[in-house]
């Protein structure tokens, strides 16, 4: 019996769709899950965490030009100060110059460890809650976080948290922190990825 040997060129389209299959497997980002049917109650961890997550406390490090911002009003940082090439400033205007692991009660400047501004990719500023959540869920935009890496992230650095502990402004006036308990928020962060990070539609 005569053996067959496929043509070359069938060959070839067929190792050229297992690459492209391969391809778009290894480089598909985050696709969030909307539930639109969804009940107030099953809502309620997102709702609490994102209370929080588009707080200014939260969005003013996560801006959208590579300028950190202040206040309740999110204005542009003084003194013209930009996040640069590894979001600590510059080496005139470093993060770190001003900004040490703790808040200074006497000039109120805010302070944390690692202080910084989050990478553009996790620009958040202007986004809606949804598109917020999916960017954080985006191994390709949250440097490369799994779920549990972006959990103990949301619920652990100390940077993070320092949104509970924001000290007094120049003027001595308290910042105000995050409308929802550190531990109530914790606990919602914490209930949202066991019950599998769904986020719901808008």
């Amino acid at each position: 019996m005569k053996k067959f040997f496929p043509p070359l060129f069938l060959l070839c389209a067929l190792a050229l769709g297992i690459v492209v299959v391969f391809s778009n497997t290894v480089s598909s980002t985050y696709v969030p899950k909307p539930d639109a049917n969804l009940t107030v109650t099953d809502n309620e961890p997102f709702d609490k965490m994102m209370q929080v997550l588009t707080h200014e406390r939260c969005v003013n490090c996560h801006p959208n030009d590579g300028i950190p911002k202040q206040g309740a009003d999110g204005h542009p940082h003084h003194f013209g100060i930009a996040g640069g090439p590894n979001n600590t400033g510059f080496e005139a205007t470093n993060c770190a110059t001003c900004h040490q692991s703790e808040n200074n009660p006497y000039s109120g400047v805010p302070g944390a460890p690692e202080w910084s501004l989050a990478p553009a990719s996790m620009q958040w500023e202007g986004l809606s809650r949804t598109e917020i959540a999916t960017s954080m869920m985006d191994p390709e935009r949250n440097g490369g976080r799994s779920p549990e890496e972006t959990m103990h992230h949301l619920t652990e650095h100390e940077l993070v948290l320092w949104a509970w502990k924001p000290g007094v402004d120049a003027d001595g006036n308290p910042r105000t922190p995050p409308p929802v308990p550190k531990e109530e928020y914790i606990a919602a962060v914490k209930a949202w990825f066991h019950q599998g990070h769904i986020i719901p539609s808008e």
